[in-house]
């Protein structure tokens, strides 16, 4: 059983490094317990594709991402996690806010300068203050 979210925001994330983005999701999804199997069809060719494994939709303006919530009921797993960690390298600036399906908020704040990703809040899924990639 996942933890249901609702997540909004908008990265910076050029679109040509999105091949790269998408390589470094597939694997960190394989390494994590979840919903989505990187190695079966259909093989994903964007982000948008993939973005229901981070609990979103992504809709592409240019070098930004516009995130949304998922329009299927999605549960959070070890993969959104690893999903959103996987993005950071490849992201420039921007921030996902998540509310919790009971009210929780807590947000992931993303930085160039440092190709990492800083949560703040805590996570209502696992309780977790500190994003664990």
């Amino acid at each position: 059983m996942g933890y249901n979210v609702e997540p909004s925001g908008r990265l910076h994330l050029p679109e040509g490094d999105e091949a790269a983005a998408l390589a470094a999701v597939r694997v960190a999804c394989s390494q994590r317990d979840g919903w989505f199997d990187p190695d079966l069809p259909p093989t994903p060719e964007t982000l948008t594709d993939v973005a229901w494994v981070g609990a979103a939709t992504f809709v592409r303006d240019g070098d930004w991402i516009e995130v949304g919530r998922s329009r299927d009921d999605f549960k959070w797993s070890g993969q959104a996690i690893a999903f959103y960690v996987a993005l950071a390298p490849f992201v420039r600036a921007g921030t996902v806010r998540f509310e919790g399906e009971t009210g929780e908020r807590w947000s992931y704040t993303y930085t160039y300068a440092d190709g990492r990703i800083t949560q703040q809040g805590y996570n209502g899924w696992d309780g977790s203050t500190e994003l664990a990639g």
